[in-house]
C-alpha cells in the first residue's frame, strides 16, 4: 500500500492515478491528521507527502512516525524545493526529495527504492 499525502487536491488525485497505474495499491489523504487518523497506516509500505502542508508538514509527519516507531519509507515533494530542507530530510532517513511538478521516471525508481528495505536512502532531486 503506497499512502499519499497532499494538501493540493489536484496534484494529490494526480499522483494517486499515476501510482494506481504503476501498479501500487494507493490511498490519499488530504492531511498528516487524516492519514494518522486512518486504518491504513498500518498498511502503508511507503508514504508519499508534500513538505509544505498546515498544521504538520511531511518532515515532521515522517519524524512523528519515526518516533513513534513506525519505520515507513517516505518520499517528499515540494514545489518549493530548499538545498538545507533537503538535507536535512535525508539525512533523518527520507527515501526522496522530489520536486513538483514530479517527474514519472523519478517517481517509480523512488517507490522501487522505498519498497527495496535493503536499499539506502537516494535523492533524485
Amino acid at each position: 500500500m503506497i499512502s499519499i499525502v497532499d494538501d493540493d487536491q489536484p496534484f494529490r488525485e494526480s499522483l494517486r492515478k499515476l501510482v494506481g497505474l504503476l501498479g501500487y495499491s494507493v490511498e490519499a489523504f488530504p492531511s498528516a491528521a487524516s492519514f494518522l487518523a486512518s486504518t491504513v497506516l498500518a498498511k502503508t509500505a511507503c508514504l508519499v507527502t508534500d513538505v509544505n502542508m498546515p498544521d504538520m508538514t511531511g518532515a515532521e509527519l515522517h519524524a512523528h512516525l519515526t518516533n513513534a516507531g513506525r519505520r515507513i519509507p517516505t518520499i517528499l515533494v515540494t514545489a518549493y524545493p530548499d538545498e538545507v530542507a533537503r538535507t536535512r530530510a535525508l539525512a533523518s532517513g527520507v527515501i526522496c526529495y522530489l520536486c513538483k511538478p514530479v517527474d514519472d521516471d523519478q517517481l517509480e525508481r523512488c517507490l522501487r527504492s522505498a519498497l527495496n528495505s535493503e536499499q539506502p536512502s537516494v535523492d533524485y532531486s
